[in-house]
């Protein structure tokens, strides 16, 4: 239904308001406007060359004389009230150009920039009011004048019997003809809208365009073309009549004049006229070998039957500016893509660069075409551009705390001499060139490390003795180990495994005597891998989901060693949290092994108490503090339960651990791979060392092509990258075994996940968008130096989060903002009690648990309640478990693992974390064996938060995780001998 017209409203409107929709002036508003145009007649030149001429409009009559000067002229013109024609009346540039009001805005303002183009090179050559078209330079007038047709501002002559118009199009061209005298007559050929024009009616404009005044008896036509006009075309035209080359100058016009003029325009012959071909420029490169690996080098352009000309620009007439332009273009981006620096006509290299020079840039610039002409002894240079590879070793020397360090660094096949090396990377150099020619880079991450642990080691003048290493300096020795392609370590573990080479399954083992348990059949199959690598002495890791059982399967192993002959205890290395957890699973299932709890470095000794002990059991912490008590024991096994801890190799926990002699080592944890195939590699470090030797191999063969997307040149990107993907789980296969809930488990109930967006309020979503932008602002411009700035980025990436969840966790003040999600979860929970189910929920943040509870108290719901703070776990944990709460809230941190919660059937996951397996890991609490109900989750994201960005990273990671781990259950089936062969790939 329409709304009812406004009285007061109507009445005080303008009655011709309406009319501005138009686009033209309304009664009483703004004037119309247009262009004037008008041919004027300047006076010759008299005695004086320096007296200004005076100029008046043109007739018809001094058009067809052609004496004088006719010039055009431009000016504002406005509409008259009385007639309806144009007229000058009080339209001046000034009156136009400072009265917006009168004239309307877009007009004035378009007339005072033709105002500014005119007189941005017009220096002379106005008569009163009238602007001299002929000598505006700027090319800018062509797009103003189009552009004032589309605001309504025509071109109007402004005399009687004449008519102007803008051509759309327009084209300069010459001929050349044989004249009467034997010379050459050279005419302008000039063409507007696709009619020729005769060149007498033709006049320039700048060097921007022309204009054209044909004279039709009485009737005149003013013509305006754009069209580039050089100064040779420029001279052309002024000539009008053609010019004259006689006949004795004919050679001289075609050498030096013709190629001028054929670069810019067609030329045309005519007749019994024959014009040379322009000859294309060649970059030709003269250079000079002299003695001490120095070349010194010229670039020259040659124009054949012309010679050659200077490599920089110049006024030579036959030198084609924009041929050159393109040819130096690409060898410019030779130059740089080689050298890295500009391209300079002349020059030299010395020493390394030389050699670079000779062999890569030279080559590249005779493919491109340049002509290479040499004077002295041309020298070869060779580029070795293999990888180095480093072999170190140690040797005992005569001082027992010494090793003699050796190092031999070859590439390409070729062993590099080690003084020019070591001088060289003392010395900071980039480049070493050898006597012979060959030359190779050193900025390779291998060789800068292998410089600075060199120095660290004794230092470059000590190397006439031979480089050494303290046997104390076990860090340091890992770092050459890791830098190495081959190490002793490495050969050791690969004599080993070379033993699997003969076998070709795994055999089914007998269940241990002493296991007071029934192993499901995966259970089985996960102890026969387990006793099969401990029979070769092969660690591995044992991968399987949370609460599979993989705590059953290690003292299984630890009871079937024990039964076949094994004497020395087993060493299990756990979380503080999970300390308790083996204990009582020991007691459960394996209650004959003797075991010693050791829960801080106060413990008791180690030392004469182990030969009545199996398993002494500890924690992380205890192992990186009591390093030298454990390393000093020689165990049957090493057992790294929650192995997530040691994923870090630089950190001290993974050195001390590394330093434990043990047969073998076997890493046990449901998320091998958090972020990053690097985790992978510090796992299989410690559990298979000679599998993947170096770090930085490992990095540019599997990392950076599966994880990174970086593939070598000339390699198809995602064939590469399957391949080395596919090459990387055939490698770890047999020493990875990995089982996931749905594919061993299928009595399991079914899990049910599902994404909860929840809505800001109003008010939340005001103050978050405010506090985002100022937080945008700051992080924007830290990223530059991410390494220097972290902690800063990551605080607001981390307040940005908070925010999200609600504001009175950044400032109390909002607290009465509230939070959506508290609501939701409220509304679900209340829901969930009255229906008899239970749930967890999880938090990063303790701070928003805090918040969480306190809305619970309010609703008088009972909850159970575990972060880092809570001192009494156990029981806090046994009171959920007996039913005395419906709701468990839980810091992800505190509760990720360690915990079997099985009698909750929800979880709530109140904001995502950057990690999916750790979220993973918090539901896999009661998503377990042992659960008999449906499982449903649910993953709350407040909408248009940085909370969607954390969610699309988790997939992007659970992706890389999937493809290396998970695709095809590969690593839950029976190892087969191709299998086994697979570790000894290349």
């Amino acid at each position: 239904m329409p709304l009812p017209a406004d009285p007061s409203r109507a009445e005080g409107s303008s009655s011709a308001g309406w009319r501005s929709l138009l686009g033209g002036p309304t009664d009483g508003a703004e004037a119309w406007l247009a262009l004037g145009v008008e041919l004027r007649l300047r006076d010759g030149r008299g005695a004086n060359p320096w007296a200004s001429r005076p100029q008046r409009s043109a007739t018809a009559r001094d058009v067809a004389k052609r004496t004088g000067e006719i010039l055009l002229g431009i000016r504002p013109l406005e509409r008259s009230a009385a007639t309806g024609s144009w007229v000058q009346g009080t339209a001046t540039w000034d009156a136009v150009r400072r009265s917006p009001t009168q004239y309307g805005r877009d007009r004035s303002r378009w007339f005072a920039d033709l105002l500014s183009i005119a007189r941005d090179t017009l220096l002379s050559g106005t008569a009163g009011d009238w602007l001299v078209a002929d000598l505006i330079e700027s090319g800018l007038l062509w797009g103003h004048l189009r552009a004032g047709a589309d605001l309504g501002i025509p071109l109007v002559a402004t005399q009687k019997s004449t008519s102007v118009a803008l051509a759309d199009r327009a084209s300069i061209g010459a001929t050349v003809e044989r004249g009467a005298g034997g010379g050459l007559v050279v005419l302008p050929d000039v063409t507007i809208d696709g009619r020729t024009a005769d060149p007498l009616d033709v006049r320039t404009i700048g060097h921007s365009g022309v204009y054209e005044v044909a004279q039709r008896g009485a009737q005149l036509r003013v013509t305006l073309a754009e069209v580039a006009v050089s100064e040779s075309v420029h001279a052309l035209l002024s000539a009008r009549n053609g010019l004259a080359v006689p006949a004795e100058d004919e050679s001289a016009f075609l050498h030096d004049a013709y190629p001028l003029l054929a670069r810019r325009i067609e030329v045309r012959s005519v007749g019994r006229v024959e014009l040379p071909a322009l000859p294309a420029p060649r970059a030709m490169l003269q250079l000079s070998f002299l003695r001490g690996d120095t070349v010194k080098y010229a670039f020259e352009w040659e124009y054949a039957g012309f010679g050659r000309v200077p490599f920089a620009a110049s006024g030579h007439a036959v030198r084609d500016p924009a041929a050159e332009e393109s040819l130096r273009g690409a060898l410019e981006t030779v130059w740089t893509e080689r050298l890295g620096e500009e391209l300079t006509p002349t020059g030299s290299f010395h020493d390394v660069a030389a050699a670079e020079f000779v062999a890569r840039v030279v080559p590249a610039l005779e493919v491109e075409g340049v002509e290479v002409t040499v004077s002295g002894r041309r020298k070869t240079y060779n580029e070795l551009t293999g990888e180095p590879e480093i072999t170190v070793s140690t040797v005992e020397s005569t001082d027992p705390d010494w090793f003699d360090l050796g190092v031999l660094v070859r590439i390409d096949g070729r062993t590099i001499p080690f003084e020019p090396l070591f001088t060289a990377l003392s010395k900071g150099r980039k480049k070493l060139l050898l006597v012979d020619g060959t030359y190779f880079s050193l900025s390779h991450r291998a060789l800068d490390r292998l410089r600075e642990l060199i120095d660290e080691s004794g230092g470059l003048d000590e190397w006439e003795t031979g480089p050494r290493i303290s046997r104390y300096q076990t860090d340091l020795w890992e770092e050459f180990e890791d830098l190495a392609d081959e190490a002793v370590p490495a050969v050791s573990w690969r004599a080993t495994a070379e033993g699997l080479r003969r076998a070709t399954s795994v055999p089914a083992v007998t269940l241990p005597r002493g296991l007071q348990a029934e192993l499901r059949p995966y259970q089985k199959e996960g102890l026969d891998w387990l006793a099969f690598l401990w029979g070769h002495r092969l660690g591995g890791i044992l991968a399987d989901d949370m609460g599979l059982g993989k705590t059953l399967q290690l003292l299984a192993l630890i009871l079937h060693a024990r039964e076949t002959g094994e004497r020395r205890p087993f060493l299990v290395i756990v979380p503080t949290s999970v300390l308790a957890t083996w204990r009582t699973e020991a007691e459960r299932f394996a209650p004959d092994l003797r075991v010693l709890l050791r829960a801080s470095t106060q413990g008791p000794s180690l030392g004469g108490t182990l030969d009545d002990v199996d398993v002494v059991i500890t924690t992380y912490a205890v192992a990186r503090l009591d390093e030298s008590t454990f390393a000093g024991v020689v165990w049957a096994g090493l057992i790294l339960d929650e192995a997530q801890f040691v994923k870090n190799p630089a950190t001290k926990l993974h050195r001390a651990i590394a330093s434990f002699p043990a047969d073998v080592t076997f890493a046990v944890t449901g998320t091998p791979m958090e972020n990053s195939l690097s985790e992978l590699w510090a796992l299989l470090k410690l559990t298979a060392p000679g599998l993947f030797a170096s770090a930085r191999k490992f990095r540019e063969d599997y990392i950076q092509p599966i994880e990174q997307g970086k593939v070598p040149e000339n390699a198809e990107g995602g064939d590469y990258r399957r391949r080395r993907l596919a090459q990387h789980r055939r490698r770890i296969r047999p020493l990875l075994m990995r089982r996931t809930k749905e594919l061993v488990a299928p009595d399991l109930p079914a899990k049910q996940e599902q994404i909860l967006e929840v809505e800001l309020s109003a008010s939340h979503r005001a103050l978050y968008e405010t506090v985002l932008q100022r937080e945008r602002q700051k992080v924007l411009g830290l990223l530059e130096d991410l390494d220097r700035n972290r902690f800063i980025v990551f605080r607001s990436l981390t307040l940005m989060r908070m925010l999200s969840l609600a504001p009175g966790l950044i400032d109390p003040e909002d607290a009465k903002i509230g939070s959506r999600k508290l609501d939701v979860l409220l509304e679900r929970v209340v829901e969930l009690q009255a229906e008899g189910h239970r749930a967890l929920v999880f938090s990063q943040f303790t701070s928003f648990l805090d918040l969480a509870a306190a809305r619970l108290d309010a609703a008088g719901i009972p909850y159970a309640h575990l972060d880092g703070s809570t001192r009494h776990r156990q029981k806090v944990v046994d009171g959920f478990t007996s039913g005395e709460q419906p709701v468990f809230l839980i810091s992800l941190k505190a509760g990720g693992f360690g915990l079997t919660l099985t009698e909750a059937d929800y979880v709530f996951l109140l904001d995502p974390w950057w990690n999916p397996a750790a979220e993973a890991q918090a539901v896999d609490r009661t998503h377990r064996i042992g659960q008999d109900s449906q499982v449903f989750v649910y993953r709350m994201i407040s909408t248009g938060t940085i909370e969607e960005k954390v969610l699309d990273l988790q997939r992007r990671k659970a992706r890389l995780f999937t493809a290396v781990l998970d695709d095809e259950a590969l690593f839950a089936q029976s190892l087969t001998a191709d299998d086994i062969r697979g570790l000894f790939d290349a």
